[in-house]
């Protein structure tokens, strides 16, 4: 062999045993770094805090003599701050069908309203409050608002029967 080819393979050879050390070095930084990382997570969770966070909202209860435990109500908060202001209450929630005419809702126009009015305005009310399907189209209960109350709904009707044009 020339002296250039036993140049070459010293070389080389210094190249490849620099590399496989740099490998096991970095390999051992990384499992260092990865024991350093769950003991990290191991000591600093609070499991109770984890299991709150991921329990099933419910449970099938199988066993025919458990005692049942009915959950309180929750309290429903009124809309709008439980605001009478029908006219506040219109243009919130019922101008979106009744100013376009979605859905075949009536717009505050005398002709789509002398027939509603014809049945009174208790009728109309009942309606507003309960959901009402006819040949025009529909209206949703609470007019899709669940959180109206009867007496929101109530002074919203009064409100949109005296603007009738």
């Amino acid at each position: 062999m020339s002296d250039q080819d036993s140049i070459f393979f010293r070389n080389f050879s210094i190249l490849l045993a620099a590399l496989v050390v740099l490998t096991i070095v970095l390999a051992l930084i990384g499992l260092a770094m990865q024991n350093n990382l769950v003991a990290n997570i191991e000591g600093e969770a609070d499991r109770s805090s984890i299991q709150e966070l991921i329990k099933p909202v419910a449970e099938v209860n199988t066993d025919p003599n458990a005692a049942v435990e009915v959950a309180a109500p929750v309290a429903q908060t009124a809309a709008f701050d439980g605001s009478l202001d029908g006219e506040m209450i219109y243009n919130n929630a019922c101008a979106a069908c009744h100013a376009s005419g979605a859905g075949g809702a009536p717009k505050l126009e005398t002709a789509a309203w002398e027939p509603r009015l014809a049945q009174g305005v208790d009728v109309l009310i009942k309606h507003a409050i309960e959901g009402f399907t006819g040949q025009a189209g529909m209206m949703p209960p609470r007019g899709g608002n669940m959180a109206l109350t009867d007496e929101q709904i109530k002074a919203t009707v009064e409100y949109m029967t005296a603007h009738i044009e």
